[in-house]
C-alpha cells in the first residue's frame, strides 16, 4: 500500500510538472507575440460582439499576456475562414478563431466548399449555447405558430446555406408551414434593418443570444413577437412559446431536429488550426476557462447584453463527433429538408 501511495503520489508531481512545463514553453512562445483571432464574420454583428469582449480577457489569461487581435475574415458564411484555418493559417497556436457555429457541419451534408475536416481541428471552447428563434415585427401580423400556416411571414436570409434560410425551409419541410424566404442581405444585421424598415415581417433561425447583444430593447420592449422557438426544449425566458420539437411526431423527425440543432449547443465557438502542438492546445484551453470564468468579464458581458454559457473544448469536439455518428439516412432527411444540397454554406 506504501509503494502504491507513493507512486500515486509520484505520477501527481509529474503532471503538475508537466503542467508547469507546459506554461512555461507557452509563456515563453506568446511572451511579446501578437495572435490574429479570425472571426469568420463581419463587424458589426453578434459575433463581432462576442469576439471583441472575450478577446482582451483570453489574452490575459494565455502564459505570456499576447496581445490578440481580431481579423474579420468573412464570406460564404464562415466556410472562407474554416478553409484559411484548416490549409493556410500557421498551425503553431498564433491564430485562432471564433467561427459560426453552424460551418463545422458543413462537410457532414456534403457542402463541396468545406475543404475541411472540423473533427481534426481543436476545440479550445465555445462561449455559449443558446436557442434559435423565429421572431417577427410588432407590425406583422405572425404572431404564434399557427399563423405560420395561415398568413404571410416573409423573412430575410443572406442565401443558400444561411441559417436564416435552411431553418425555416426546413420548419416548411417537416411541419408544412408556409414561410417564405427572402434572399440576398448580407447578414443577419441587414435583416433586423429590413425588418425596421417593414420590408420583411422577421427573421426564422437568429439566435437569442444574437438579438440580445445587437438589439437588447427588442424583448424588453415588445419589439418582436416569437411565434416558435427552434429549440429542443423551451427557453425560460419565453415559457409560453412552444418549441419545434413538441410538434415532432416520430422518432426520424425528433433525430433530424436534433441534429439540425447541434450547432445551437456550441454557440461562438473558438478553435486552432490541426496540428498545433498539444501543450498549446492544452494552455489555450485553460486560459479560455479562466477568462471565461473571470467576473470581470462576466460583468463587462451583461453590460454589453451577452450571454454567456462556457462549453469546454472537448464537450464541443464531443457534440461534432455525435454529429458525424448520426445514421446516414438522418443526415440525408437533415439535407433535404434543409435544402443543403449544392449549399455554399452560408451564415449570418
Amino acid at each position: 500500500m506504501r509503494r502504491l501511495r507513493a507512486f500515486l503520489f509520484g505520477l501527481g508531481i509529474l503532471a503538475c510538472a508537466a503542467g508547469t512545463a507546459h506554461a512555461a514553453t507557452a509563456e515563453n512562445f506568446y511572451r511579446g507575440r501578437q495572435i490574429q483571432m479570425i472571426l469568420s464574420a463581419d463587424a458589426g454583428g453578434g459575433y463581432a460582439s462576442y469576439a471583441n469582449a472575450f478577446a482582451p480577457y483570453l489574452a490575459e489569461h494565455i502564459p505570456g499576456k499576447p496581445r490578440i487581435i481580431v481579423q474579420y475574415m468573412p464570406g460564404a458564411g464562415g466556410l472562407r475562414a474554416m478553409n484559411y484555418l484548416y490549409s493556410a493559417a500557421p498551425k503553431d497556436g498564433s491564430v485562432i478563431a471564433l467561427v459560426h457555429s453552424s460551418v463545422p457541419y458543413a462537410p457532414l451534408y456534403g457542402i463541396s466548399a468545406a475543404k475541411y475536416d472540423p473533427r481534426k481541428m481543436n476545440w479550445i471552447g465555445s462561449i455559449n449555447a443558446t436557442s434559435g428563434i423565429c421572431v417577427a415585427w410588432h407590425d406583422s401580423k405572425v404572431k404564434t405558430w399557427q399563423d405560420l400556416f395561415d398568413k404571410q411571414y416573409l423573412v430575410g436570409s443572406s442565401g443558400a446555406g444561411s441559417q436564416m434560410e435552411t431553418l425555416p425551409l426546413m420548419i416548411n419541410k417537416l411541419f408544412g408551414t408556409k414561410i417564405k424566404v427572402i434572399s440576398g442581405y448580407k447578414g443577419g444585421n441587414e435583416v433586423y434593418l429590413a425588418m425596421e424598415r417593414g420590408e420583411v415581417d422577421g427573421r426564422c433561425g437568429g439566435l437569442i443570444s444574437s438579438i440580445k447583444s445587437t438589439r437588447p430593447d427588442w424583448f424588453p420592449e415588445n419589439k418582436v413577437s416569437v411565434p416558435v422557438q427552434i429549440a429542443l426544449e423551451r427557453d425560460p425566458e419565453f415559457p409560453d412559446v412552444p418549441a419545434l420539437i413538441e410538434f415532432a411526431k416520430d422518432r426520424k423527425t425528433k433525430q433530424v431536429l436534433q441534429l439540425a440543432l447541434f450547432p445551437f449547443a456550441m454557440d461562438r465557438p473558438i478553435l486552432t488550426p490541426p496540428g498545433v502542438p498539444a501543450e498549446r492546445v492544452a494552455v489555450l484551453r485553460a486560459a479560455f476557462h479562466a477568462a471565461i470564468t473571470d467576473p470581470q468579464f462576466l460583468a463587462d458581458a451583461k453590460m454589453q447584453h451577452l450571454e454567456v454559457k462556457e462549453v469546454s473544448g472537448e464537450k464541443v469536439a464531443q457534440i461534432l463527433a455525435e454529429a458525424f455518428a448520426m445514421p446516414p439516412e438522418v443526415v440525408k432527411a437533415a439535407n433535404e429538408a434543409m435544402n443543403l444540397s449544392g449549399a455554399t454554406g452560408r451564415t449570418d
